[in-house]
């Protein structure tokens, strides 16, 4: 997958104008707020019509005018390829290789990229759900039919939840519940593991690749903590088992707080630098160096299961990390096309090999 050029219309700061970037790893770099970050975001708009930034479409029309379009032009399965994205007020419509499709999700088929953006330090720094999303969103972009389950097993928890309030008020109820059980059990058994899968290609690959920016330094490992006590290479089976008996076992729990108390819904992910608990004891830059390191194996999955190599887009990702680990992302991520926003000038300076650009008040210049 190569970006051979992407054309701004009326997108966000940026002036009218193109962005023919290499092959390689191109640098845009400038100070805060000239616009480095709206173009990274354009090109991830690609992947599904999206942003990583905000959940309003109206948000990426420049202030002054009444619609904003994106061109682009790539390379993806095999051949040369066009899309545009077209924001008209709360409307947004989208074009692949001229014909109009119905939704922007269609893209997800046709061009794909990873993104790092400061807010994915919250994996690190914040709670279970953050760590949750990331993961069933990374299984969802793999097989669309991953989506189909997190859909249904989120649906059986909120009708049960639903009836876990009523049995209190009507007891009655109660004799219900293995109804929805059946059901949530099934869904909840198959995305947990879809996700122990999904997580143990994304280990091994997180792992050589945290590696490599810690100059071998530090050891990456992930481990799934689950409320139903779940081995990694537990069968299906199995984990419906254990999910059935956790909540036969806190059916009363359930019943008096009126929620689900044990699920998929309930699980984490550890992140662990060797072997201590990255949240509790890891620095600033260890910390942006394994969320890093876990999407660039995000992205190193992508192209195992898609047959494409992902493009890579990393905003404001030097920051806070020392030479050496720069100079990794800078000069050791080959084969991939890489876009970096950096505000140093010196980080430029490192580049052996690739494209660099200049922001300046929505003005790009190469």
């Amino acid at each position: 997958m190569k970006v051979r050029k992407i054309v701004f219309k009326n997108f966000r700061n940026l002036d009218d104008s193109e962005l023919v970037p290499c092959e390689g790893v191109n640098v845009i770099y400038g100070d805060n707020a000239q616009g480095k970050t709206n173009m990274l975001e354009a090109l991830w708009l690609f992947c599904g019509g999206h942003s990583f930034r905000t959940s309003k479409d109206s948000d990426v029309i420049k202030w002054d005018k009444s619609f904003a379009r994106l061109d682009l032009e790539f390379f993806g399965q095999g051949r040369d390829q066009n899309a545009t994205l077209s924001f008209n007020g709360g409307k947004k419509s989208v074009k692949i290789n001229g014909v109009e499709k119905k939704s922007a999700s269609v893209l997800i088929e046709k061009f794909c990229a990873v993104v790092f953006s400061p807010e994915h330090l919250n994996l690190i720094k914040r709670g279970p759900g953050e760590r949750r999303r990331f993961i069933d969103s990374a299984i969802c972009r793999e097989k669309l039919q991953n989506a189909v389950i997190l859909s249904k097993y989120n649906r059986m928890l909120n009708q049960r939840n639903t009836l876990l309030k009523d049995i209190l008020r009507k007891p009655a109820l109660e004799d219900t519940l293995d109804i929805w059980d059946e059901q949530l059990f099934y869904y909840g058994a198959m995305l947990i593991r879809k996700r122990l899968d999904y997580m143990k290609m994304l280990s091994e690959k997180a792992r050589f690749y945290h590696s490599g920016i810690s100059g071998g330094r530090e050891n990456l490992s992930i481990r799934y903590i689950s409320t139903e006590d779940i081995e990694p290479d537990d069968s299906f089976e199995t984990i419906r088992e254990k999910f059935a008996l956790r909540c036969s076992n806190n059916r009363k729990n359930d019943i008096h707080m009126g929620v689900t108390l044990s699920g998929p819904h309930r699980d984490d992910m550890e992140i662990l630098i060797n072997g201590k608990n990255a949240k509790a004891f890891a620095s600033q830059g260890q910390q942006r160096s394994a969320v890093l390191s876990l999407k660039l194996a995000e992205a190193a999955v992508l192209r195992e299961r898609m047959g494409e190599e992902p493009v890579i887009l990393l905003d404001d990702v030097l920051s806070e990390l020392d030479n050496g680990r720069q100079d990794f992302l800078l000069n050791e991520l080959k084969d991939s096309q890489v876009f970096i926003t950096c505000c140093e000038k010196s980080n430029k300076e490192q580049l052996k090999k690739g494209k660099v650009f200049f922001v300046s008040k929505g003005n790009v210049t190469e």
